[in-house]
């Protein structure tokens, strides 16, 4: 069991992100520790720790435990032999390269995620994180108010991890199969441009890739729209950027974030991520997410 009694948290931007440096990640963190990681975490929203080559795939989903219940993507298959994890393979064009919120084409949306790296190109493979509190704090008055009375759809039809998934299969004897389970699963969710967190009461926009349209304005108005709104989330003052290490782990709230990985690299990289918890987001006026299509 660690026996660390206080960590060292270096802030790395101004507004989000934190090293936390002192500790060696398990299960068996004493309560004190892990409450003070939490507390890292809820001001911070991204907290970053190198050195933990001591994780593998089951160490870290019983690390991720320690936060809440696992949460397995609902359209992606889990990583062979784990519960919960998520592979990301570049040489199975696995890029995520936008920004995005994970997972946000359902209305309970995965609280934390826990990415650990794996295999790390020797240049580039950077992934920068995003305030969406702060971004909806920038806003003029005038856009806060239209936000805060505005909804978007929300659809998984061009989910990356979904088409990398089917790329890897290719050629497979699962290709079928996954084909007609999961590829062909369409969901579309009705989620508010701005949500009370559910721990901090903090405002959040609630944008990203998945958003498809903005109801009550046409497919050309959602477009400018979105693209006004979302600038504001991907302003640099807004951002943090982290340089990967082999044994990295890197923890973020979800909700409280937009993340977009580089894709800026030609060797392999793999990243495996875990995702805890999940929340259902509200309006300002407490209306909750809710799915709207769920199509097969």
């Amino acid at each position: 069991m660690t026996t660390t009694t206080s960590l060292e948290i270096i802030k790395k931007a101004g507004r989000i992100g934190a090293e936390v440096k002192g500790i060696k990640l398990s299960a068996d963190i004493e309560g004190p520790i892990f409450e003070q990681i939490k507390v890292a975490l809820q001001e911070n929203l991204v907290l970053f720790f190198r050195g933990q080559n001591h994780l593998d795939d089951a160490a870290h989903e019983a690390f991720a435990k320690r936060f809440d219940e696992l949460y397995v993507h609902p359209t992606v298959p889990v990583k062979e032999n784990t519960n919960a994890i998520f592979e990301l393979d570049s040489e199975h064009g696995a890029k995520a390269n936008s920004w995005h919120t994970d997972v946000t084409f359902v209305p309970e949306v995965p609280k934390y995620s826990l990415l650990r790296s794996v295999t790390i190109p020797s240049v580039g493979g950077d992934t920068v994180w995003a305030n969406t509190h702060t971004a909806y704090e920038d806003l003029p008055a005038s856009l806060k108010e239209l936000t805060e009375k505005t909804w978007a759809i929300h659809s998984n039809k061009f989910d990356y991890a979904k088409y990398a998934y089917a790329n890897q299969l290719k050629q497979t004897k699962q290709f079928e199969a996954y084909a007609k389970v999961f590829a062909a699963t369409e969901y579309q969710t009705r989620h508010p441009l701005v949500f009370k967190h559910e721990q901090t009461g903090k405002k959040h926009l609630l944008l990203g890739h998945f958003v498809r349209q903005l109801e009550g304005y046409s497919t050309a108005e959602s477009t400018a729209l979105f693209e006004i709104l979302q600038k504001y989330v991907t302003k640099l003052e807004n951002t943090v950027r982290w340089s990967w290490q082999e044994g990295d782990l890197v923890i973020w709230d979800n909700l409280a974030t937009q993340h977009y990985a580089i894709a800026d690299y030609t060797e392999q990289r793999v990243v495996r991520r875990v995702t805890v918890g999940k929340e259902i987001p509200q309006s300002i006026d407490g209306v909750q997410s809710e799915i709207i299509a769920n199509n097969k």
